[in-house]
């Protein structure tokens, strides 16, 4: 089984699901944001030389994150890189970080067949001992360190130790005896996949591999009714542990039991209903990932955490797993879970992240809490059943595409302090009738309210700044159009194809309008054009059939008029403007000649 962790990347592409985390630069070193927990991983630094030290935290902008991986290929190939500091806060190194490095490729830096700087193994070779005790200062073995290592027999770990991490143990076969300490508190998927233990028939029991009380994988001889039978309590569940079962209906998750992993009922497709213990705290990263017949989730109360995609296309499952212990709904989280109805988010939660309840047809109502700061992209985009909105207070910001193609949508109520709507956030919502812009707002973003056919009314704050591409195109039955004058920014087909527009004022501050800002808009019938215009993009005025007036200002500082501007607007009287103005081609062709 191929790593889950980097599988929805593929499988969420039509949202870019997880495919928005910013990179930033600093100190000579690139880094992958995580703005969710404010942590960062070292990312793809392929020019480094010398000596690097990573340090525990980044500043970016006035944001601080704290370092806590160092990712795939981060210094890969980086022959000249000699020397590299690991800080305390990094918690995962990935298998193919140090590929290629002087620091891997110098001999010097190995000891006892195995790779070890700042307290991490990075990896092993052949030279290992049969019997290979980890040093115990060693808090990280990297991900995949052991893997393949023909050699090893026999490992022994400390308690310095704190995770297991994914293929660190894979195809060792003849590794047949492991003790895993106290203190590790995650086992990774596939850890131990196809190595000593895991390939001697006699340690499965009931369809169950457990190492140390760790249940490692269960495969499809276990009962149906899963039930953990073992001589001392299950202290741990390794990631992907159920992973693919085509046989388990239910489970009860023992008591102790903190964390479901990333990862470890995904697409168990029999399964129905889970019971949660008491002690649970953390659901991992797609924990539950379509999980198509999963109804019920029960006793969660005391879930602080779920990671993104946990309950991606789980369609059957009746309601939401959400406490007022969370502050993010992650990414992804509950993608098409097509049962829900009236939602309500609980208070405390601060961030409802991208496509976090995307495509949940189902959803009739939602309650927000005022806690709420963001909505994030495609957050609600699809839930095509929702009528109502009323976004809380504290909400400055709604992400592209937030409830793009909810097309039952008729009403919105905008929060006060709204600073931006960003791009397509309310594309083909095609029943939105009225919208009333908080004076706040700055920005509407492109495509914002594309194709919103019924929308008839908008009135805007006077501190708007700009209308972006497409952001009313097709809304065919908006007639009235009163833009701020302190508005600058009416960007190429902001209006376009809006054909039942009748009235329509331009802000004075405005310079330029935009490439087919109004193209089309055959009603519209008088425009009083803005003190400070410059000039007038292709096709802006094209097809505006009953355009009869056109009202310049005094001091007119037009400087350029683009090509075909009022293509056929067959009413209106070609206007004798200043001699400094230039044109483009046809810019009046098909206008009345007096």
């Amino acid at each position: 089984m191929r790593h889950i962790f980097t599988f929805l990347f593929a499988v969420m592409g039509s949202v870019m699901l997880f495919a928005q985390q910013d990179k930033a630069q600093y100190n000579d070193l690139f880094y992958r944001l995580n703005p969710s927990d404010m942590t960062a991983e070292v990312a793809e630094n392929p020019a480094a030389v010398d000596e690097i030290v990573i340090p525990e935290t980044i500043e970016v902008g006035q944001e601080t994150y704290t370092v806590t991986e160092i990712g795939a290929k981060a210094f890969k190939g980086c022959k000249k890189l000699n020397e590299v500091v690991i800080p305390s806060t990094v918690q995962l190194i990935d298998r193919t970080a140090f590929d290629g490095t002087g620091v891997m490729l110098n001999k010097e830096k190995w000891a006892n067949g195995a790779l070890i700087i700042d307290g991490c193994l990075i990896a092993t070779n052949k030279s290992i001992k049969a019997k290979y005790e980890v040093p115990t200062d060693v808090r990280i073995i990297a991900a995949g360190a052991f893997e393949n290592n023909k050699t090893v027999t026999n490992v022994i770990l400390h308690n310095a130790l704190t995770r297991i991490d994914h293929d660190t143990f894979k195809g060792c076969k003849n590794l047949t005896k492991i003790t895993i300490p106290e203190s590790v508190t995650f086992i990774g998927e596939d850890a131990f996949t196809d190595c000593g233990i895991y390939l001697n028939e006699k340690k499965w029991k009931r369809g169950s591999l457990f190492i140390s009380n760790c249940l490692i994988r269960v495969n499809d001889n276990a009962p149906a009714k899963y039930v953990f039978k073992t001589k001392e309590p299950t202290r741990l569940i390794a990631a992907g542990a159920f992973a693919k079962n085509k046989k388990i209906t239910t489970i009860t998750i023992p008591e102790g039991i903190e964390e479901i992993p990333s990862a470890a009922f995904y697409h168990c497709e029999m399964l129905q209903t889970v019971v949660c213990p008491q002690s649970l705290k953390r659901i991992g990263m797609y924990a539950f990932y379509e999980c198509g017949k999963l109804q019920q989730i029960s006793q969660f109360d005391n879930v602080e955490e779920i990671g993104g995609g946990a309950f991606y296309g789980c369609t059957q499952l009746m309601q939401p797993v959400l406490t007022n212990k969370m502050q993010v709904v992650p990414k992804g989280c509950f993608f098409t879970c097509l049962q829900f109805a009236a939602l309500t988010i609980p208070e405390g939660i601060r961030v409802i992240e991208d496509a976090a309840f995307s495509g949940c047809t189902g959803i009739d109502e939602i309650t927000f809490p005022n806690s709420l700061e963001v909505i994030g992209d495609m957050a609600f985009a699809g839930c095509n059943k929702l009528k109502m909105l009323k976004i809380p207070a504290k909400v400055n910001k709604l992400g592209r595409g937030a409830f793009r193609d909810c097309t039952q949508l008729f009403s919105v109520t905008l929060p006060s302090e709204l600073y931006a709507i960003d791009d397509e956030a309310f594309a083909l919502c095609i029943l939105l009738e009225k919208v009333a812009f908080p004076k706040e707002l700055f920005r509407i973003g492109k495509k914002a309210f594309l194709d919103c056919k019924s929308l008839r009314s908008v009135s805007f704050g006077e501190r708007l700044n700009a209308i972006e591409d497409e952001a009313f195109k097709n809304c065919v039955l908006l007639e009235d159009v009163q833009l701020p004058d302190q508005m600058e920014v009416l960007r190429q087909h902001a209006f376009a194809g809006c054909t039942g527009l009748r009235k329509l004022s331009l802000g004075d501050k405005i310079e330029n309008i935009g490439d087919f800002a109004f193209n089309g808009c055959r009603s519209l019938q008088e425009v009083k054009m803005p003190a400070h215009l410059k000039e007038i993009g292709i096709r802006a005025f094209a097809e505006c059939k009953y355009l009869t007036k056109i009202v310049w200002p005094e001091d007119l500082e037009l400087e350029y008029i683009a090509q075909e501007a009022f293509l056929n607007c067959e009413r209106l009287a070609i206007p004798e403007l200043d001699e400094y103005v230039e044109y483009g081609k046809s810019v009046f062709k098909g206008c009345k000649q007096e």
